[in-house]
């Protein structure tokens, strides 16, 4: 859909994602999906609203998933 969102989970992203990046990959779809690169000013409000809505569903996603395969070896103490 939009290339430039980047995937955010292991084993593409080795560590976890920041709110930042979370953040930029929110509003790459918000901006894909309305059109628009900078929304109007009457507009700016609800676009905001939804990157923040996309950004929280984003993090919840994030932080429920089990990437199988991932996990590091633990080490024999």
């Amino acid at each position: 859909m939009c290339r430039s969102i980047k995937t955010l989970r292991p084993p593409v992203l080795a560590e976890q994602a920041t709110d930042e990046e979370i953040r930029a990959a929110a509003l790459q779809y918000v901006r894909k999906v309305s059109g628009f690169r900078a929304p109007a000013a009457h507009n700016q409000e609800v676009f905001d609203r939804a990157v923040d809505a996309v950004a929280e569903a984003t993090a919840e996603l994030l932080a429920g998933l089990e990437v199988r395969g991932s996990a590091q070896p633990r080490r024999a103490g």
